[in-house]
């Protein structure tokens, strides 16, 4: 107890770091995951091989690789003053937008067929379709995975930690490096991801049951 409340300020900056990762990174993840779907069901060969690529790119590369690429071969081709916040962002978001986009399109693809032909016969453009017709329907389809997808992003944002970003790992590293107990560490750590985690699985039951009423 005593690692706990002798270091509440770090373990409080670390779990709040977390969180910001964690909220940052899903937001982008999400409407890259958004986009990089409507891209795979397009019509436009061009765009769908642009998703495929990307899909088959950020899936099977492991996020440890990511990080190495925005801390080494972003700043130097692209971006030379990027902070280690925002290369943990970037690669947490471009890694789960992969994910996300998988997701989505498995929801697309529930919806009938005819809704997007019907939609096509009076006038709609394929991207109206998409927003208007097609993605709102498949909300129902897509909570349930999305949900497992955030809860596996709160997981990975613990790679951070070995970057230099203020986060939950990042605290167990440096209390582990100043000599503390270890088994405490760990303890404490593993409680305040699942807080998190529960948070994330709570708010989308809780979202899946709205959307139940609504059907």
């Amino acid at each position: 107890m005593n690692v706990l409340l002798d270091h509440l300020s770090l373990f409080r900056e670390g779990f709040i770091g977390t969180i910001l990762l964690t909220l940052s990174s899903g937001l982008l993840a999400m409407v890259l995951g958004v986009v990089i779907a409507g891209f795979r069901v397009s019509p436009v060969p061009p765009l769908r091989f642009f998703g495929t690529a990307w899909v088959t790119l950020f899936r099977n590369t492991p996020l440890t690789l990511l990080f190495l690429v925005a801390w080494f071969v972003v700043p130097v081709i692209f971006a030379p003053g990027l902070n280690p916040w925002t290369k943990a962002l970037l690669a947490l978001g471009f890694y789960t937008s992969a994910f996300v986009c998988e997701a989505v399109r498995s929801g697309i693809n529930t919806v009938p067929l005819g809704q997007a032909e019907a939609a096509r016969s009076v006038g709609m453009t394929f991207f109206q379709t998409l927003r208007l017709i097609v993605l709102p329907q498949a909300t129902r389809t897509v909570v349930p995975p999305l949900s497992s997808i955030f809860i596996a992003l709160t997981k990975n944002s613990a790679i951070a930690g070995a970057f230099s970003v203020t986060e939950l790992f990042g605290v167990q590293k440096r209390l582990s490096d100043l000599g503390f107990d270890i088994a405490w560490i760990f303890l404490w750590v593993a409680l305040a991801y699942l807080v998190i985690t529960f948070s994330i699985s709570g708010l989308f039951r809780l979202l899946e049951r709205r959307l139940e009423v609504a059907r």
